[in-house]
């Protein structure tokens, strides 16, 4: 099985033997802080051995979001066109904010009241024991727009969770999977939706039944949540929010 290491290891030797990749292939100079250039044959190994890899343990996020950078192209593209085509988008897409415990205030969002968005991330985060800074920064989007798209992707996944009430469970994962699958295309999110489901137990199926079909419409109907400026939208009621963005109530 390809490794994570051995990924790894091909990346390194290929920097040993082209020592300045500025001069002799500009088209793979470094663009961005943490960007790792990469040839397409790059691409393709580090593609299947994440592939192989966060299908034997998908907790390995690490590997996921490797799969994501390599297979995105496509996917990425299309989704820069949806931001820069709305005008919520295309401020994102200018300022570029990023979501992490420097530039968000936890405390803050934890004052205000319980039905605004900032109050049910905040609570969310605190609930499920999870941190917008354990995501990690793209490194192999050769792009420095769509590496952008990318990392503001990952870093309001958890916001996504949030808004939808799904735990980060298997079952709540997969869900959450067939929204983003549905909405952005990106192959690592369709794999997930698609192939996440083989390693439910009976009992995760008969939960994962009551949701899919409600996920598939969220997908298919709301409005596209990467255009959502949550930075600027703390204080707004959730069930305002989500009837502007056109979210069906999840089932019960």
């Amino acid at each position: 099985m390809l490794s994570w290491r051995v990924c790894r290891r091909s990346l390194a030797t290929t920097r040993l033997v082209r020592s300045d990749p500025k001069l002799e292939y500009p088209e793979h100079a470094q663009l961005y802080p943490n960007h790792i250039p990469t040839s397409l044959a790059q691409k393709t190994i580090l593609a299947l051995g994440s592939s192989l890899m966060a299908l034997s343990d998908p907790w390995r996020a690490d590997m996921v979001a490797v799969n994501g950078e390599v297979t995105g192209g496509l996917a990425l593209n299309r989704m820069y066109n949806k931001m820069d085509a709305h005008p919520e988008g295309q401020q994102i897409l200018r300022l570029k904010p990023r979501i992490n415990t420097t530039t968000v205030d936890f405390d803050a969002l934890r004052d205000l009241p319980p039905d605004s968005l900032g109050f049910t991330y905040a609570t969310y985060s605190d609930d499920h024991k999870i941190t917008p800074d354990s995501r990690d920064t793209v490194q192999f989007v050769d792009d420095v727009e769509l590496a952008y798209v990318m990392q503001r992707y990952r870093e309001t996944h958890d916001l996504v969770h949030a808004v939808l009430d799904m735990p980060t469970n298997m079952v709540g994962e997969v869900a959450v999977k067939w929204v983003e699958a549905l909405q952005t295309g990106l192959p690592m999110c369709v794999g997930g939706a698609v192939l996440g489901p083989i390693r439910f137990s009976p009992k995760q199926i008969r939960q994962f039944r009551r949701y899919r079909p409600w996920a598939v419409r969220v997908g298919l109907n709301s409005e596209f949540l990467l255009n959502v400026f949550y930075e600027r939208r703390w204080d707004q009621d959730m069930d305002d929010f989500r009837r502007e963005m056109r979210i069906e109530p999840k089932p019960f």
